[in-house]
């Protein structure tokens, strides 16, 4: 029978995990934040928190919107998360283990809430979620609580049974089984493996959506069984999320779906891979005892929010029903992109414009630009740049007359000015500046179609893609174009 003994060792094996996914979104934070949202970035938090409530995204940033915040805090939730990963913040009992845990909690909800629309993915608010349960899950000294195991447990539930949902709901191709043959090439990036998996057979692919369907849509509810049921599913979990890890950079999402599988798998399991025992354990104290059971019933009346949107015709793919991202609703790729269109910047030092111009490519980290550069494995870190670059290609259509753009983010028209202005934050973001120390005169962004090619074209050009121009995404601007000027000034970002 069950006790919360059984998983004296599955804790032990989720919080370092946990940890490992924490030191990934603050190494993030250390190394994209200023460009991003710092006091000259893309989207500068200064300029956010006083336009918006605290109450509405509370975040410690509300008092401290500045770089030297940011930074301090992203250092300081590194070396917490490093604490938690050796097991330093599990020696001196639960208190110092809790508080270890909550401020990791803390710090993340700080920067996810003033991130915008560079931390609005929902693997985000999966990971503050996550962090908050931990904070409960005691030290390494005591007895783990079964029913923050079940906590834990009823968040992958909803992560793995909201995205077979939303996926039934959304793309047609989910229901004829003939997603799988677009989603490899289409997807926001590629890896490595992304190229072979493309070229995998069409009644293949059927039957991987066919399963895909079953691993979503039935196996979630093996995690509430009795073992061995509840070890199973968690096992299929981790091995699907492992197939997806070696098809897609997908950020963090599977290390942290994978992660939240652990709490579905017994001490009797792990053992076998980590001999050690736990010794003596001392029972919860009764105000944490209370505590949890005050958590358990807080998730027990939150969770009415995320029953019913997925119960909903209407499914929201990923939500946040409280400022504070718990017992959210969670969800990936209701609809498959089945065109790859990509947004390709260029420069050039040309101090007029004409046929004559020579332009020169801006190179991304992770995202398609050069044809010849295999796609990078850059999972589980997450490249927000990169990823949201993906999304342009979304406000734009391809028309007989051309590329009709219905607007841009304020953020791309802040990167162009970036750009412009040869910004060294900025170009940190990306693989290499095409100019080095000198500044372009000119910028645009032109609209290519992508695809794989094919095992021959590979053969014969070594390139991993083919791409044919569509026409014009952003017109070439300079910092003096009056157009361009009043854009920014109306975004309040125009710099001297």
């Amino acid at each position: 029978m069950e006790t919360a003994a059984t998983y004296w060792l599955t804790r032990l094996l989720f919080q370092r995990a946990l940890a490992v996914v924490y030191i990934i979104g603050f190494i993030a934070v250390i190394h994209q934040w200023k460009p991003l949202l710092g006091e000259k970035g893309l989207l500068p938090v200064p300029q956010f928190v006083k336009a918006v409530n605290f109450w509405d995204t509370p975040s410690i940033f509300h008092l401290l919107p500045k770089d030297s915040a940011f930074m301090f805090f992203g250092w300081l939730g590194a070396a917490l998360a490093l604490a938690a990963l050796v097991g330093l913040s599990e020696k001196f009992g639960n208190g110092v283990s809790m508080a270890v845990w909550g401020v990791l909690w803390i710090l993340y909800l700080s920067y996810v809430n003033v991130g915008q629309t560079f931390y609005a993915f929902g693997w985000e608010s999966l990971l503050v979620e996550t962090g908050f349960y931990a904070i409960f899950l005691g030290s390494a000294q005591s007895t783990p609580s079964v029913f923050t195991i079940f906590l834990l447990r009823w968040l992958l539930f909803r992560v793995m049974f909201g995205a077979g949902l939303i996926k039934l709901r959304g793309d047609p191709c989910w229901r004829d089984l003939t997603c799988l043959n677009y989603h490899y090439e289409t997807q926001p990036m590629a890896n490595p493996g992304s190229w072979y998996f493309n070229l995998l057979p069409a009644w293949f692919n059927k039957l991987s959506v066919l399963g895909n369907h079953i691993v979503e849509l039935a196996v979630p509810f093996l995690f509430f069984f009795r073992q061995p049921f509840a070890a199973i599913g968690g096992v299929i979990t981790i091995l699907f999320h492992g197939w997806l890890f070696a098809s897609g950079n997908f950020a963090f999402l599977g290390l942290l779906t994978m992660v939240l599988a652990i709490p579905t798998i017994p001490d009797s399991w792990l053992h076998h891979i980590i001999p050690i025992e736990p010794g003596v354990l001392t029972a919860l104290s009764p105000p944490l005892v209370y505590t949890i059971y005050a958590v358990f019933a807080l998730v027990a009346a939150l969770s009415i929010f995320p029953i019913v949107n997925m119960l909903s015709s209407k499914q929201a793919m990923n939500a946040s029903f409280n400022p504070l991202h718990l017992v959210g609703t969670y969800g990936a790729f209701g609809s498959i992109t089945k065109t790859r269109y990509e947004v390709v910047v260029e420069g050039t030092l040309d101090k007029t414009l004409g046929p004559e111009t020579k332009w020169r490519e801006y190179e991304f980290i992770g995202k398609p630009g050069n044809v010849k550069f295999r796609p990078p494995q850059i999972a589980p870190y997450h490249l927000r740049l990169d990823w949201l670059m993906w999304f342009q290609p979304f406000r734009a259509e391809v028309t007989g007359k051309g590329v009709a753009v219905y607007g841009y983010e304020p953020w791309f028209i802040h990167f162009v000015e970036k750009l412009l202005q040869n910004d060294t934050g900025t170009l940190s973001l990306m693989r290499k500046s095409p100019f080095g120390d000198t500044p372009p005169q000119f910028v645009r962004a032109l609209f290519y179609r992508y695809r794989f090619t094919t095992p021959e074209e590979h053969k014969q050009t070594g390139a991993w893609w083919y791409r044919e121009l569509e026409g014009t995404y952003f017109p070439a601007v300079s910092l003096s174009t009056p157009e361009f000027r009043q854009a920014l000034e109306n975004q309040g970002w125009l710099e001297n």
